[in-house]
């Protein structure tokens, strides 16, 4: 992969912001164990990528994106254990109730969509009845975000009222492995008819470090967050709907008094997605996004300090049109904000040379009117990459 930049900013190489060579190697194995009561049904699966990353002077790494353990020890009850990515929700690129970490330099560098989602140390269990069924993830180890540091992509700082990059000097601390630092989420569904509905529950940490201990010295930390919420998805007018909405208590502020930390917030997600027929597929999203005791959040407020908006509104759209007998797929995806007055354009093309071969050339191009909003703050970091992928 090579991601050719086409803007300018004051991160660590000027040309370009992503280059790599990754080797996948993934294997599923079914063990045969015995219990006193009956066999158990059991798949061990494993996934890691040898990397070698252009960008750092060919620096070597190594992740274990899968390790686990999936089980039943009872004819309705499924147990994985071990290293692997958990989500849920129904939202396209945009997550509510999924509050599992995110590799959001993977999104924005042209990395394909897999590596968007982080993989988690933790526990999953799933309970299946006639009319309801269960899920509770267990996670003892917390795992963040991986977000931007400014070598590889600039950043609005706060702390600098600007655009940050190579210069930037963040120290981010993270929750004790401790008992009660360990995270859960639940979640219950089932369907009604064609329609799909669940309730969601999250007690954690936020993934993004949006509490300061420290303005001077530069220090943020992830606050504790409870989050409840509920989804529905099912068809409507000849495609697909979805409703999702969220509600982030802010455990550490709850009464928005502390200019520090992140307000509590309400999310409602709207979508819609359809097959306009010739392969050719389109989908939109509506994002509303509410801040709890905005009153009280403005009057902690320093002079200095940046203002959040109280609201704000988020589109999205995505075309998709498949050609030369499905192995051309043409793909657009985009974010736009009018209250935030930002945009956020990812075009795709790729094609499948054969089985095994297959290419892919994009791009992420953002403009924003302000450099502290989501996508303003990307102007300098568009890029134009090219993926080749060798399957065996």
């Amino acid at each position: 992969g090579f991601g050719a930049k086409a803007g300018e900013d004051n991160t660590k190489r000027d040309a370009f912001n992503f280059s790599e060579q990754r080797l996948q190697l993934k294997t599923t194995v079914y063990p045969e164990f015995y219990s006193l009561l009956r066999d158990w049904r059991s798949v061990f699966n494993l996934k890691a990528d040898f990397l070698i990353d252009q960008y750092y002077s060919g620096k070597t790494d190594f992740e274990l994106r899968e390790l686990n353990l999936l089980f039943s020890p009872f004819r309705n009850l499924d147990v994985k254990a071990g290293r692997q990515i958990f989500t849920w929700g129904t939202g396209d690129y945009i997550f509510i109730n999924d509050l599992f970490p995110k590799d959001y330099i993977s999104f924005y560098i042209g990395r394909e969509d897999e590596y968007l989602k982080k993989p988690s140390d933790g526990v999953k269990l799933s309970y299946y009845t006639q009319k309801v069924n269960f899920d509770l993830v267990i996670i003892p180890l917390f795992t963040p975000n991986t977000i931007f540091k400014g070598d590889r992509l600039s950043f609005f700082d706060p702390l600098q009222s600007d655009i940050a990059g190579v210069e930037s000097e963040r120290y981010l601390k993270e929750p004790a492995r401790q008992a009660d630092n360990i995270e859960y989420a639940a979640r219950i569904y089932r369907n009604f008819g064609s329609y799909e509905t669940a309730f969601y529950a999250f007690r954690g940490f936020y993934k993004m470090p949006v509490g300061y201990l420290s303005e001077q010295n530069r220090e943020l930390f992830y606050p504790r967050l409870d989050a409840y919420g509920m989804s529905v998805r099912g068809p409507l007018l000849g495609g697909i709907t979805n409703f999702e909405f969220g509600f982030y208590n802010s455990r550490q502020d709850p009464d928005g008094n502390n200019r520090l930390i992140e307000n509590s917030m309400a999310k409602y997600l709207l979508g819609y997605s359809k097959d306009l027929g010739n392969d050719l597929r389109l989908g939109v999203q509506y994002l509303y996004e509410y801040t709890f005791d905005y009153d009280n959040y403005r009057q902690s407020l320093l002079p200095r300090d940046f203002r959040w908006d109280k609201e704000r509104h988020l589109f999205t759209m995505r075309l998709g049109k498949l050609l030369m007998q499905q192995t051309l797929n043409l793909s657009l995806f985009t974010f736009f904000s009018p209250s935030d007055m930002d945009i956020y354009i990812r075009p795709a093309v790729e094609y499948d040379i054969t089985d095994q071969f297959k290419i892919t050339v994009g791009g992420n191009f953002a403009w924003g009117r302000d450099d502290l909003t989501e996508f303003g703050q990307m102007e300098n970091n568009k890029n134009i990459y090219l993926r080749l992928r060798y399957s065996f």
